[in-house]
């Protein structure tokens, strides 16, 4: 068992504490927070060991999982690696892009391993299908949120459309040609609404909506390639395979069959991938522990967090 600590215990590091003092990958040996009064009351009422200060926690282990608020994501990272700890660092991984290079070549030099946390990559409607994903040419995501305070010190981009970017940058193997945006901050100082276009050099269109004042939850994706419609429900973890096919010499007379202008006779079938019963965060923490103890890389790698980054810092760039 690989001897982990976690730096930060507030909403999503109370969840990582949780899942990892469950799992038999890892042993807890505890964490930190700088806010004394929560820190205290998490070490109550949980049991979990709360050590001083960040550099006594790193120390003591092998692993530091890093949820902290996105400011302190380099300074903690940095000190673990240089410490030869690897790092599971939450999502975006660094505030800025120069931060997240640094920490890569930082790991780089000192044989350290780390993932970043974009937990939807992990979702079992999105692992479903995809293998399928076969050079998508037109995608389109919408990530609606209902409001809460609660991350609106970052742009909507940040907080919530990053998620997409990062799916989108996983099955689109080609490089960003350019990106149009636009955002508004309709109740923080930063925009709570954003919608972006991301051009890739292959010809990929990827139409993008994020939103934190919505009426109703939506976490959906919709990819279009040839011969095949794919869609992936994140919130209600469900997926949805539409295929084209040649016509077979006899087909079932319920069969949908479509013709196009040309005379071209497609036959359509669909499929509903069965879905598994997962824990998607606590799926992520454990990939990383199966790439700490083989020397693999990771499922979600520093450089896959920074080019997430980087696209996300781009789209914010057009609202100026």
């Amino acid at each position: 068992m690989l001897k982990i600590g976690v730096l930060g215990a507030g909403h999503l590091g109370k969840i990582h504490l949780k899942l990892l003092q469950q799992s038999d990958k890892y042993e807890l040996i505890g964490f930190y927070d700088p806010d004394d009064s929560n820190a205290k009351k998490v070490a109550d009422e949980f049991g979990y060991r709360l050590f001083n200060t960040v550099t006594e926690l790193i120390d003591a282990v092998e692993v530091i999982d890093i949820v902290t608020p996105t400011l302190s994501h380099f300074n903690c990272a940095k000190e673990a690696i240089t410490k030869g700890r690897h790092i599971f660092i939450e999502k975006p991984i660094t505030k800025t892009i120069i931060e997240a290079e640094s920490l890569k070549t930082l790991a780089s030099a000192n044989h350290v391993i780390g993932q970043v946390g974009h937990v939807e990559r992990f979702n079992p409607a999105f692992t479903a299908v995809k293998d399928a994903i076969q050079n998508p040419m037109f995608i389109e995501a919408h990530r609606l949120a209902e409001f809460n305070p609660r991350g609106t010190d970052v742009p909507v981009v940040l907080d919530l459309m990053i998620h997409d970017i990062d799916i989108i940058l996983s099955v689109v193997k080609s490089k960003v040609k350019s990106i149009h945006a636009s955002g508004v901050a309709v109740i923080s100082e930063t925009p709570d609404i954003a919608n972006a276009r991301i051009e890739f050099e292959n010809g990929c269109v990827a139409n993008l909506t994020a939103s934190r004042i919505s009426m109703k939850n939506m976490r959906k994706s919709r990819f279009f390639q040839k011969d095949a419609y794919i869609s992936v429900d994140f919130l209600e973890k469900k997926s949805e395979l539409v295929k084209m096919k040649d016509v077979p010499e006899n087909p079932d007379e319920f069969a949908m069959i479509l013709q196009n202008a040309e005379g071209v006779k497609k036959q359509i079938y669909f499929e509903n991938p069965t879905i598994g019963s997962n824990n998607a965060i606590l799926d992520e923490l454990e990939s990383f522990a199966y790439a700490i103890v083989n020397g693999t890389e990771p499922i979600v790698t520093l450089s896959h967090g920074g080019k997430a980054l980087k696209v996300a810092q781009q789209i914010i760039d057009c609202f100026k």
